[in-house]
């Protein structure tokens, strides 16, 4: 509210109230939803009712087509999770300490299939994980009844699910196509912006967090790209599209750094000549002109590619730097070119008489190791929760288990799992007044179905308003959560002050006891997360220069820039001083597409300067195993540099071919890349 003057009078302003339709749709299609569960519910007298209700919310998605994928898993995890609960529960009943320990174990080996798979299809291994804890905990006192409890809560959970995915579908509120398009504008919009000041001077102080983020998004692209098949019937091609995009996405980082780096060298040694400088100017006003066309690019891919002939006719040191930055800026144009052709044509069906994209799936990189430590402190967490519950005799302690193991299981994919579940207290506490409020005021004044969906319609749209609002849908969860469970919504309306209270302190003690063994566990593996990643990158980068290994080249570069975009978020959370900072994943990533063409180049070279080439293959081979083994980014040895201008020196006296040409420029690539500080070559040798 503010006062402003007017007349020499005060006027007082409201503030005005701004809603989304899209997400006030999202948030209706949720209360019509869980209207239908209900309705559903109520009339086949399943016993909670109020189960079914919170897994409307749960399973409900903000984006159509991210659910709709999700919901064959959801269901197999389900099915999957109840048919270990049938399993175990009766035949270990006279032994709770092992039921508990299989229990554990089963959920933890859940959780690291879910850390390590990083597509949609996790969903299917955590709902298996916590549907049996969920479904067991409760019941561990009296298991007579497993059978009929495990079907009861099957029944529950898949007639929420087929409710909310069905008037998802028909109402439709959002398409991953349409987010897919705006994230792969916006990347192309920023590479476009960073290449633009990387070319030119005028580096930015976040020049490594900028590089950092492009690569997280070409990662997340592909995870929405997991939705389309089951968005649209000519999904498929438009997922080869997308496919196709992220391989260019993935060229471009490493042409356009590759370029600025030759670049600035020859601008230390004030060898930038006025032809290049020109060129300069003419990319990065295409870059930065906001209506400019990707055909515009073509007659600036011809210009660089000639300066770059001419350059490596003179075969000096200078020249050759010019011929690199030259052909990365003619490359670079030409993926970013294409990224945006095929941005334009995403969500549109192909042409008719056009043979569709082919494109290999784009690798993702998995870590064993982290994945296994998630997997170890879910089940770590699951069996201290129910050693405090058996030991202290505490009534309600089968509900903090159950309802710990769920929130243990939500979160467990991620690094740090704290900040999250203690933003998830905070929002539980503060819903719990409101559920006092319908439960002990509002609710025993409401008779009928139909009454009783009206009343709950204002508090359920709020919050799933909330929902569906990217910044604020962490809050969503604990909200539902504490709301319909305080609530205990049942065929026969039950106000119990004692239930109430006691099912509150479940909740409040599961996710406090998961805040503390998250705490234990979880807090202090960014770093050592980060480290790993780095270490598997040096790892595949020794495996790729040694001409022993398989040669994979185009899955090499899809995993680097995948661990690019995987420790972008953890670098930000380490400490300055961590030696982890004079890791460069960016030049590594340089350093690895270099490789790519010595080695295709070995074939097309006389004995001796393939020798020459082995020898740099074999030093890199070296080098990177040294940095895995020690754990840290390390200086490259004198002895590399000297076999990288024994090799240069041997190709210039060799005629020119297409495989001689790249190895040359690889090289050059890598003397730039591993030693920048070093003088220039002596490169006597003329054609």
């Amino acid at each position: 509210m503010t006062v402003t003057p007017e007349g020499g009078k005060k006027r007082l302003q409201l503030p005005t109230l701004h809603l989304d339709p899209q997400k006030l749709l999202f948030s209706f299609s949720s209360l019509l939803a869980a209207a239908i569960t209900l309705a559903i519910a109520f009339s086949a007298s399943l016993p909670r009712p109020w189960w079914a209700l919170l897994t409307v919310y749960v399973t409900a998605q903000p984006m159509a087509g991210a659910f709709r994928p999700k919901v064959l898993y959801r269901l197999a995890g389900i099915a999957t999770g109840a048919a270990v609960t049938i399993l175990l529960v009766p035949n270990l009943q006279n032994s709770p300490e092992f039921l508990v320990l299989c229990l554990a174990a089963w959920t933890g080996f859940c959780i690291y299939l879910a850390v390590l798979d990083r597509t949609p299809r996790a969903f299917l291994f955590q709902m298996a994980a916590f549907s049996s804890a969920v479904i067991s905990f409760p019941y561990l006192d009296d298991p007579a009844n497993i059978f009929d409890t495990t079907i009861a809560r099957v029944e529950e959970m898949t007639v929420a699910i087929l409710c909310v995915t069905t008037v998802h579908a028909l109402l439709q509120p959002w398409s991953a196509t349409p987010v897919i398009r705006a994230r792969a504008q916006s990347f192309i919009g920023h590479a476009r912006r960073w290449a633009a000041e990387a070319l030119s001077s005028r580096h930015t102080k976040l020049e490594h967090d900028h590089r950092r983020m492009l690569a997280a998004d070409v990662t997340e692209l592909g995870m929405i790209a997991f939705h389309l098949p089951f968005d649209q019937r000519w999904a498929p091609a438009t997922r080869r599209r997308v496919t196709a995009l992220q391989h260019q996405l993935a060229t471009v980082l490493p042409l356009a750094s590759a370029a600025a780096n030759r670049l600035d060298l020859l601008r230390a040694d004030h060898a930038l000549s006025p032809e290049l400088s020109r060129l300069l100017d003419a990319i990065s006003a295409w870059l930065v002109d906001e209506d400019s066309r990707p055909g515009q690019a073509t007659p600036l891919i011809r210009q660089s590619r000639i300066m770059a002939a001419k350059a490596e006719a003179d075969r000096s040191w200078t020249a050759l730097l010019t011929a690199s930055a030259c052909i990365r800026m003619a490359e670079f144009l030409s993926a970013l070119a294409a990224s945006r052709r095929l941005t334009d044509r995403i969500g549109k069906p192909g042409r008719p008489g056009i043979p569709a994209m082919q494109a290999a799936s784009f690798a993702l990189a998995r870590d064993h190791g982290v994945a296994a430590l998630a997997g170890l402190a879910t089940a770590m967490a699951i069996v201290i929760y129910c050693a405090v519950w058996i030991l202290l005799a505490w009534p309600n302690g089968s509900a903090t288990a159950a309802f710990a193991a769920l929130i243990t299981c939500s979160f467990a994919t991620q690094d740090d799992p704290a900040p999250v579940i203690g933003r998830y207290l905070l929002a539980t506490l503060k819903t719990f007044p409101l559920a006092a409020l319908y439960l002990f005021v509002i609710l025993p004044r409401v008779d009928g179905y139909e009454m009783l969906i009206v009343t709950l319609a204002p508090a359920l749209l709020w919050m799933g308003y909330v929902q569906a609002d990217p910044k604020r849908s962490p809050q969503a969860l604990p909200m539902f959560s504490c709301f319909i469970v305080a609530m205990g919504f049942l065929a026969r309306f039950q106000a119990d002050f004692a239930l109430f209270v006691n099912t509150g302190l479940a909740q409040i003690g599961g996710i406090v006891t998961t805040l503390a063994i998250t705490k234990m566990f979880r807090s202090a593996n960014m770093a050592w997360t980060a480290r790993r990643i780095l270490r598997a990158n040096w790892a595949d980068m020794a495996q790729l220069a040694d001409i022993r290994r398989p040669f994979m080249p185009q899955r090499w570069t899809a995993m680097a820039v995948d661990r690019l975009g995987q420790i972008a978020a953890r670098m930000a959370i380490v400490a300055p001083g961590d030696d982890l900072h004079a890791a460069d994943g960016l030049a590594d990533l340089r350093i690895g597409r270099n490789i790519i063409p010595l080695r295709r180049a070995l074939s097309h070279v006389p004995h001796d300067v393939r020798h020459s080439l082995g020898q740099v293959l074999a030093g890199l081979t070296r080098f990177y195993a040294a940095c895995c083994r020690h754990g840290r980014a390390e200086a490259p040895p004198p002895l590399l540099l000297a076999a990288i201008d024994r090799a240069l020196h041997a190709l210039l006296g060799l005629p020119m071919d297409e495989f001689r040409r790249a190895a040359l420029r690889a090289l050059v690539g890598m003397r730039c890349n591993l030693f920048p500080t070093a003088g220039p070559p002596g490169l006597e040798v003329t054609a």
